[in-house]
């Protein structure tokens, strides 16, 4: 048996268990495959994720930087490829990453503040997120409900 992880046209992602390719191949050409959320038949194959385990060692490698410089280095190019790769929500980051958890949205990188009760309610719901350091930010845009009361 192998698992495919599967995705309809409207974005809805799921598992499928299939006895081999050629089987998955058949099911999808004749549309038994259906989404399980909105029973779209128009179903396709997401890379999958996988590990290869080394021989030496079934533990990961953690780098730990040497000198409080080479950190600063480190979290400094983190700090620039995340403004430059995801869309500055603002203080909708809360609001908007549950739209793409729920499949509302598109999925995107998102980046933004957020409270804690806001932060606890994405951990309730399942919601993966990593929380950074405030550092020099350029300000955030203005939520929507702030530009809709101008």
């Amino acid at each position: 048996m192998i698992a495919y992880d599967l995705q309809c046209s409207n974005g809805h992602r799921f598992e499928g268990w299939f006895e081999d390719a050629k089987t998955f191949e058949k099911q999808n050409k004749q549309a038994l495959i259906a989404c399980p959320i909105c029973n779209d038949t128009a179903v396709t194959r997401l890379p999958s994720t996988f590990a290869i385990k080394g021989i030496k060692s079934s533990q990961p490698t953690t780098f730990k930087p040497k000198t409080p410089a080479e950190a600063e280095i480190i979290m400094r190019a983190i700090s620039d490829y995340v403004e430059k790769n995801f869309d500055n929500v603002g203080t909708d980051f809360a609001k908007e990453a549950l739209k793409i958890h729920y499949g509302v949205t598109e999925p995107r990188n998102i980046r933004g503040v957020s409270t804690s009760q806001e932060e606890e309610t994405l951990r309730q719901e399942g919601v993966q997120f990593l929380k950074f350091p405030a550092g020099e930010e350029k300000p955030a845009p203005p939520s929507s409900s702030e530009s809709e009361s101008d």
